[in-house]
């Protein structure tokens, strides 16, 4: 039951993002035009500490007008290693750098009927705090937050983003196993 991308053309294209239409062949042989949005990989980063408290950003999101706890994140530069990223985005967005080594926790496709981005989630053991963050745009405040609090915080809506509610759910029960 595989679908076979037999050409696809760019529609519209950004630095950040290229929206592409492609002529799909569906098992049956039957064809559709399909839009897909090609991206560039995103890396984020957050830390634990020694309260198992996990580093979040609390933040609005316009385009869909809602709050939520998220993790640290950004697009990956051309040419920069996903690891050298998450931590760069760290330490930008919430003014705390990896006290430790990256580990990767999971790579996510938020939406792969549509896109291919590639979520790329690492995470530490500890962090340490350098100053205000060069991004503060970014997010109202930044706080540690229980882990023991998050499938709570997921459940009633206050992790909306995709990527950091997989993330944060696997990493609990990670740390409480």
């Amino acid at each position: 039951m595989q679908w076979k991308n037999l050409s696809e053309h760019t529609v519209y294209e950004n630095p950040w993002v290229r929206l592409n239409l492609a002529d799909v062949e569906l098992p049956d042989g039957r064809h559709l035009d399909h839009y897909l949005l090609r991206q560039r990989p995103v890396a984020l980063a957050t830390a634990v500490n020694e309260r198992d408290e996990v580093l979040l950003l609390w933040r609005h999101r316009f385009i869909t007008d809602s709050w939520g706890w998220e993790i640290a994140a950004g697009v990956v530069e051309d040419g920069e290693d996903v690891e050298v990223a998450a931590a760069r985005e760290m330490l930008e967005e919430t003014g705390w750098r990896p006290a430790a080594p990256l580990r990767h926790l999971m790579t996510v496709e938020p939406s792969n009927g549509f896109s291919d981005a590639r979520h790329h989630v690492y995470w530490c053991e500890g962090a340490e705090y350098v100053g205000e963050p060069v991004d503060a745009f970014e997010s109202e405040k930044r706080e540690w937050v229980p882990l023991a609090d998050v499938p709570g915080l997921v459940a009633g809506g206050e992790v909306r983003a995709a990527n950091a509610a997989a993330a944060l759910l696997l990493l609990h029960r990670m740390r409480s196993a």
